[in-house]
């Protein structure tokens, strides 16, 4: 029960089973949640992913779990550091685990065939996140899935996760992809001062990212990330006019 000594009711309104992970410590520096972070398991089936995210060797865990029928499993208290973002940044923040409360949605995810969120699930993800949300104050453009945070990394929760279905009830950041066309883009290979142009919209939006004006390999893996989350229908890694554009008016969105 390590840390779960302190939390006799879960933290969230939404009905949810408390299931304690040993996984986690203090939130270092006195902060505060003020991020979410969205997940896939990459597991079949949620009792495979309980048993990772709580197995002290694995060292890996979540504040919540969601299964594939909606059932909810909070396994970290919020007010606590748990282990699930590892490595990454966004807004200049470079320990998410610190500022972030993580939710793992049960999906095997890419390597699994990407199979859709059920809506059920998806409506359990919505109920908690409006639920912190309101509690912690979590502002739109810090509802974020892992790739945004470790793009060189990670891929999850995915181009096939329903961020518009999330937006419509009023969870994190969105506007309308722009439409696919032809026109001016960058991609890996290209150097000068358009490219470093793109990486600094990147970078005012939240990605940690060089701005050096030549397209490597780091750049190339944030335009796939920021395709995953907000242009889904095409993920190539090139800043192409659909993905800037929507870029350009999500960071208008913010302001």
């Amino acid at each position: 029960m390590h840390g779960f000594l302190r939390l006799l009711t879960p933290d969230s309104a939404v009905p949810t089973t408390l299931y304690p992970s040993p996984n986690h410590g203090e939130r270092k520096r006195g902060l505060t949640a003020n991020a979410i972070l969205l997940h896939y398991t990459g597991l079949a089936t949620s009792e495979a992913a309980l048993r990772q995210l709580c197995d002290p060797v694995a060292e890996v865990s979540s504040h919540y779990l969601v299964d594939k029928a909606g059932g909810l499993y909070q396994l970290v208290p919020e007010t606590r550091r748990a282990w699930h973002a590892g490595q990454g940044c966004w807004a200049g923040e470079t320990d998410m685990n610190d500022v972030s409360i993580g939710i793992e949605i049960c999906n095997p995810g890419h390597k699994g065939g990407s199979p859709d969120y059920p809506p059920e699930q998806i409506a359990t993800v919505i109920a908690l996140c409006q639920d912190i949300i309101s509690r912690w104050g979590v502002v739109p453009h810090r509802v974020l899935g892992h790739s945004d945070v470790s793009p060189h990394r990670k891929i999850d929760p995915g181009e096939f996760f329903p961020w518009a279905t999330l937006a419509e009830a009023g969870v994190g950041h969105y506007v309308p992809p722009h439409p696919i066309e032809d026109g001016p883009r960058h991609g890996p290979g290209d150097e000068g001062s358009g490219v470093k142009a793109v990486q600094s919209l990147f970078a005012d939006y939240g990605y940690g990212l060089n701005v050096s004006g030549a397209y490597d390999e780091e750049t190339e893996s944030i335009v796939r990330a920021f395709q995953r989350h907000f242009r889904p229908a095409l993920v190539d890694g090139v800043a192409d006019v659909s993905t800037l554009e929507t870029l350009r008016a999500l960071i208008a969105a913010q302001r």
